[in-house]
């Protein structure tokens, strides 16, 4: 056992392999999203992503990852703002086509401009509207993270879930005690 005086400098080499990882990964279900953005010339981007969280209330920060090897990244990495899409139940089939490569992704799919541009995907659960404040490079992957500019949900919608490399819905078992309480007040 280290003390806190000892603090160590680096991690230890993993004892598993990247598809165990991956895997272990797998079992944390998550939102699914379509990151939507411009282009220097205007051209629409979009890619599919569950790597999206909240970070902070105040100011209104929420991160999302994308792999270095993505082909969006240089647009994304140097534009101002992006739109984060959290897909709806039924919008199975724009998770798998903007996840696709060689494929219009836009074909068909109805958008508006958001405040700043970037794309707002009809009928999404939730749109956040990032000013692209930062990024950091960790690993094999950029963290971007977005400061809301604006936010808005369709009550009532249905969340597309993804867990263990398959796409779900809800099955809803009750309020957790923490939302009933704060709900009472």
């Amino acid at each position: 056992m280290n003390s806190p005086l000892h603090r160590p400098i680096a991690a230890r080499p993993p004892g598993f392999s990247t598809r165990e990882f991956r895997d272990a990964l797998g079992m944390f279900a998550t939102g699914v999203t379509i990151v939507t953005a411009r282009g220097a010339a205007g051209e629409l981007i979009g890619l599919t992503a569950s790597s999206f969280n909240s970070v902070s209330l105040q100011p209104p920060l929420v991160l999302w990852s994308l792999a270095h090897k993505a082909s969006t990244l240089p647009a994304l990495s140097a534009g101002s703002h992006y739109a984060i899409n959290v897909l709806a139940a039924d919008q199975r089939a724009l998770a798998e086509r903007f996840a696709s490569r060689g494929v219009d992704r836009w074909a068909g799919v109805a958008h508006q401009p958001g405040v700043a541009g970037a794309p707002v995907l009809e009928g999404a659960a939730a749109v956040f509207e990032c000013f692209n404040r930062s990024q950091y490079v960790e690993g094999d992957h950029t963290i971007f993270v977005g400061e809301v500019e604006r936010c808005s949900h369709r009550e009532g919608a249905s969340p597309l879930l993804y867990h263990g490399g398959m796409f779900y819905t809800e099955h809803p078992l009750g309020a957790a005690p923490a939302v009933q309480a704060e709900t009472q007040k």
